[in-house]
């Protein structure tokens, strides 16, 4: 995970999130992504470096 995160971060819900069901939401970092649930934003995120985000997406487009 990265320290350096910043803390204006703009979140956008994921393509692959349908408008029923429970939706992530992603913004890019200057080194990787960060993700959090829609319905439970106040819990916060997690941030990924570039590596890292791009194991998480080859594995969950399988």
């Amino acid at each position: 995970m990265n320290n350096s995160v910043p803390t204006d971060l703009l979140f956008r819900k994921s393509s692959y999130s349908q408008p029923t069901q429970n939706c992530v939401e992603v913004a890019d970092l200057p080194d990787g992504a960060a993700v959090r649930d829609t319905q439970n934003r106040e819990a916060g995120h997690l941030s990924f470096v570039s590596q890292e985000w791009a194991a998480l997406l080859s594995t969950v487009r399988l």
